[in-house]
């Protein structure tokens, strides 16, 4: 089969084909079917691409380090360049360097061309912003074509994961399917049942469809500007009476696809300044250091491990003995609802707009599918169940519905 289903997620990647009528994802990693949106430059120029990008960062080998790649589509920065070494390099030209591998690992795994992909999207790239949406769409296109597939489509994420659910269910079932990850949310509102299941047209089914541009992502930067950032200075006083520090830095150091904005050099000289007029310039000094060694994806991976620990156990903490022996952030689930609960419940009001677009009420809901990184987190299930607590709860693949998804979908246009 020539044709694949390309899963491109702000958090992690996954491409599958259809083997024996069945969508298997190839293994982009030795021993995983994912592979995190991530890349590593090299000063040599060696380019290195998920799991063996993230620890050479994290075991100190100089370099640069950049996630969430998704996240530019459909933004300014897809347009701007960033520092590798001693030159630059578009946004665009990353993305396109990272799903190159992509495919290619994928075609040495099954053993031949990839030609026609259905590549997956969000249900809005960009909230409330339809040229930009059509924008990262078109990019995401371009990009496709560049590297080699000739034919390209796209399905919504959500949609795709109903696909994937769809395979296991016995009889007619109204669901919703909500898709958590590390960029979007996304909810769909489909009409499933196995005799539909073969039809290759199901715009009919699809009852409603809509999304909103939070994830795992904004999760770890609310945590980290809540609990972290404030060691390095945020919401600290300047000398001058009534003056507080100035925000935007410690907001682009939260974010992941901000990061390498921070070690431009009249970034640092400004913040130079900024520790000079500071009531607390010791604050300060820890700012600079991280980003003078670079190590603000360090405070990043950190940030996201400790949440990612919060949804199993009541307290995590990140030590900081690198910056200062005994420093360190110490958090709770308290604090990671606290600081995002309002996310949450964004998150969980677009499933009212759902069912006024399908004209059901929460009682029509059958059953509530689940897939994406972040529906770990107990609040975030809990805000989407409030809204519907007598539907079946089932648990998705959670990083490989949507790809799974997309794979039948591939099979359905291109054949198999």
């Amino acid at each position: 089969m020539s044709a694949c289903g390309l899963d491109f997620g702000t958090s992690n990647t996954t491409l599958g084909t259809v083997v024996d009528d069945v969508p298997v994802l190839a293994e982009l990693e030795t021993g995983h079917v994912t592979v995190p949106s991530a890349i590593f430059y090299e000063p040599n120029r060696a380019t290195l691409i998920g799991r063996t990008a993230i620890e050479a960062y994290v075991d100190g080998a100089p370099g640069r380090l950049m996630r969430s790649l998704k996240s530019v589509l459909g933004t300014a920065l897809i347009d701007e360049t960033t520092r590798v070494g001693r030159e630059r390099a578009s946004f665009r030209d990353v993305i396109a360097y990272y799903l190159t591998v992509v495919k290619r690992r994928a075609e040495q795994n099954i053993g031949h061309e990839l030609k026609h992909v259905v590549h997956g999207r969000p249900v809005h790239f960009v909230d409330n912003a339809p040229d930009a949406d059509r924008k990262a769409e078109e990019t995401l296109r371009d990009i496709a074509r560049e590297i080699g597939f000739e034919d390209i489509t796209f399905q919504f994420e959500p949609i795709a994961a109903a696909l994937d659910y769809e395979r296991q269910i016995s009889g007619e079932k109204i669901a919703l399917i909500a898709d958590i990850g590390g960029g979007t949310s996304d909810f769909s509102i489909v009409r499933l049942s196995p005799e539909r299941h073969r039809k290759a047209d199901r715009t009919s089914d699809i009852l409603a469809n809509d999304g909103v541009r939070i994830g795992g992502t904004d999760f770890d930067r609310q945590l980290s500007l809540g609990v972290v950032m404030p060691l390095f200075g945020h919401g600290s006083q300047m000398k001058r009476a009534g003056l507080n520090a100035p925000t935007g830095y410690f907001h682009d150091l939260a974010t992941w696809s901000r990061i390498n904005s921070m070690y431009e050099q009249k970034i640092i000289s400004q913040i130079r300044q900024v520790r000079y007029e500071a009531a607390e310039p010791e604050l300060f000094d820890r700012l600079l250091r991280v980003l003078d060694e670079q190590r603000g994806h360090t405070l990043a991976i950190e940030v996201e491990g400790a949440k990612i620990a919060l949804s199993d156990q009541q307290k995590a903490a990140i030590s900081f003995d690198w910056i200062k022996p005994g420093l360190n952030a110490a958090m709770s689930r308290a604090d990671l609802v606290r600081h995002t609960k309002q996310l949450a419940e964004r998150i969980a009001a677009r499933i009212k707009i759902c069912l006024e677009q399908a004209r059901l009420a929460a009682g029509d809901i059958e059953a509530v599918f689940l897939t994406g990184g972040s529906v770990q987190l107990a609040h975030v299930r809990n805000a989407i169940m409030k809204t519907m607590p007598a539907a079946q709860i089932v648990e998705g693949d959670t990083f490989g519905a949507v790809g799974k998804g997309l794979t039948i979908e591939a099979a359905q246009r291109y054949g198999r």
